[in-house]
């Protein structure tokens, strides 16, 4: 796995990003990519650790200890087949992936862990350079037909599964393009949407079938889809934003990030109808909430040439270290520090926001915002209070609120007489992903609630296979942890 002694002879390194100053006056990806035998030599750290522990970080349980063997050695070909038989989309999951697989790695324990990721991403892209990655439909077609609702990574990796076992499949998709959050949430300086549209031709000639800007439960019935195919695939994800309610939450100015995100990913694309703007440029900003979102508010924002952009997160400032009670090989939560924290926010934590203020018109003109502190009880949840005298009132004009979703929308489930969750997420069974109703499954974030692309995949690779067996009776689509090698 890898040189039995690279660990100890080379340093991580990973992709390089172009100066701020530069990166931020367009929104193309800014990573300088590595050359490939400085990539030969971090495949070459992955140690001969005996268990591999990066496969049970992974979601996908990607086989990775066999992909960086194969780049050290320069077989990169039977690295993207490796690579592909555990993930449709390592071109997604390459550049949007928090990786918790290297957060797993064993030589994580006391050095740095093998860039995983970056190899991923490398492997991918040098697959599609050299022509490796081409269309293989399926030899025979079963004369089962299912539609897939939803066009995300839970969605496509349903469907390409679907697809490959002979099944007649069709993606609905309500958006005018194919992608999910992929298309109208991930901004572009993350990656481009040209990366999507390279792979929708592939499934595309592999027979898959996509129509766009149908909404299911509205513009056709899901009862509808339920006479005309054999088996229903919901794959809508999460999108009930939270809010937050408090005083002049109503105000103009006071945008969901969702929104925000999905309007300057079309005006990225050259989509002239994009009804009311939300713009940044002028303003001082302020994004609520820590997360990926929040992170990619400020990076757009700061693209639009606001004026000052500031990041709130009401938890308390994690440490950089692994906390004690998150031991190896678990995921932490430390402090992470985006590519966009660096493009010029100030960041701030244990704040709460109380009152959002504005003028006569409506108008956004700052809010209000006291400090908080939590207390840590063992066995119990975390008790949140504010502090006394730390009210604070903050100029903002734009104010994004991005503390991420609560569920998913319910008109396809009551439609189709679902049962949900109590975080109206669609209940199904982890058994075979299937719900209350014969016929109809769901995968990815509408099942488990708001997650990683990387489990979205997951989910989708999943379902697939039991959907597959729900229609003949058993299936030969890999699960996670067959590690059996299929087709690139």
């Amino acid at each position: 796995m890898g040189k039995i002694t690279g660990f100890l002879e080379f340093d991580r390194k990973i992709e390089a990003y172009a100066p701020v100053e530069e990166r931020i006056k367009n929104y193309k990806e800014f990573t300088v990519p590595l050359k490939e035998s400085e990539l030969k030599k971090q495949g070459a750290r992955c140690m001969d650790c005996g268990i591999p522990f990066c496969h049970s970080g992974c979601p996908l349980g990607n086989l990775i200890p066999d992909f960086n063997d194969a780049v050290y050695k320069g077989k990169w070909e039977k690295a993207a087949k490796i690579l592909h038989s555990t993930n449709n989309f390592p071109e997604f999951t390459g550049r949007l992936c928090p990786a918790p697989c290297e957060e797993a790695c064993v030589l994580g324990i006391n050095e740095d862990p093998v860039s995983i990721e970056n190899i991923e991403k490398n492997i991918v892209e040098t697959a599609f350079s050299k022509g490796w990655i081409t269309p293989e439909p399926p030899t025979n077609r079963t004369g089962k037909s299912i539609a897939v609702i939803g066009s995300g990574p839970a969605g496509l990796a349903t469907a390409q599964q679907l697809n490959r076992a002979g099944h007649s499949v069709t993606v609905f998709e309500r958006d005018e393009k194919i992608g999910g959050l992929l298309r109208y949430g991930i901004p572009d300086f993350k990656m481009e949407k040209h990366v999507i549209d390279r792979r929708l031709e592939v499934l595309k000639a592999e027979g898959i079938v996509f129509k766009t800007g149908v909404h299911v439960g509205v513009d056709v019935s899901a009862e509808e889809l339920q006479s005309s195919f054999d088996a229903l695939v919901l794959s809508g994800g999460a999108t009930i934003r939270r809010g937050l309610p408090t005083k002049g939450s109503d105000l103009k100015g006071v945008v969901q990030a969702m929104d925000f995100l999905k309007q300057n990913n079309k005006r990225v694309d050259g989509i002239e109808d994009l009804g009311e703007e939300i713009k940044a440029t002028g303003k001082d900003v302020i994004v609520i909430g820590g997360g990926d979102t929040g992170s990619d508010c400020i990076g757009t924002s700061i693209r639009h040439g606001a004026l000052s952009v500031t990041n709130f997160e009401i938890m308390e400032k994690a440490t950089l270290e692994r906390p004690i009670d998150q031991p190896w090989p678990f995921w932490p939560m430390r402090l992470r520090t985006s590519s966009s924290h660096k493009e010029g926010a100030e960041r701030f934590f244990s704040i709460s926001t109380k009152e959002f203020i504005g003028d006569k018109d409506g108008n956004l003109t700052g809010l209000i915002t006291a400090e908080v502190e939590w207390t840590h009880k063992p066995g119990e949840r975390p008790n949140l209070k504010e502090v006394p005298g730390t009210e604070k009132e903050w100029k903002c004009e734009l104010a994004l609120l991005a503390m991420g979703f609560t569920g998913s929308e319910t008109t396809i489930a009551d439609q189709l007489g679902l049962e949900m969750d109590s975080r109206t997420n669609v209940k199904a069974s982890i058994n075979n992903y299937m719900t209350n109703v014969p016929g109809v499954f769901v995968a990815g974030d509408q099942r488990r609630g708001q997650s990683l692309i990387v489990w979205a995949i997951s989910e989708g690779r999943q379902a697939a296979h039991h959907v597959d067996a729900y229609l003949m009776g058993s299936s030969n689509l890999p699960l996670k942890g067959d590690g059996d090698l299929p087709r690139v």
